[in-house]
């Protein structure tokens, strides 16, 4: 006959509220883009949210996926901008808003073609935009979506 373990079960790590409010976030915009509402307004509502020098790199960083590939889609992914690429994530802007950071963050998803060997950066903090990391960033974005 089996025993019983003495051991406890692992208490999962209690969620913040911004987690929370983020997943449900989430779950609005999986509706809305269910219902064919297009994500750029959404983003465009985001950057009205964030301080004036959060909001201009957004913009800034917008520009320049956009630049890269007009046919990027921009919508939300919980509750930041985001970009895809034929339906499928690529990249996101989280603002230093978000979680009360001291730098914006550019992430790259699974889906972008970053991949260098058996190591490679999926983030990156911005604290501003300058021409060479303008520059780096459109060379990320264009090898994240396979593009020469």
């Amino acid at each position: 006959m089996p025993t019983k373990s003495t051991k406890s079960p692992k208490t999962p790590t209690a969620m913040s509220a911004a987690e929370k409010q983020a997943i449900k976030e989430r779950a609005l915009e999986l509706k809305a883009q269910a219902k064919g509402q297009k994500g750029e307004a959404e983003v465009e509502a985001k950057w009205k949210l964030m301080k004036p020098e959060n909001r201009l790199l957004a913009q800034s960083i917008h520009k320049l996926v956009k630049a890269v590939d007009p046919s990027i889609e921009a919508k939300t992914w919980y509750s930041m901008p985001a970009y895809y690429k034929d339906g499928k994530l690529i990249c996101f802007f989280q603002s230093a808003d978000k979680w009360g950071t001291r730098y914006g963050t550019l992430g790259f998803d699974e889906n972008a073609k970053l991949d260098n060997g058996s190591m490679w950066a999926t983030s990156f903090a911005i604290t501003k935009l300058t021409p060479a990391n303008s520059k780096a960033i459109a060379a990320l974005v264009k090898k994240a979506i396979g593009k020469k």
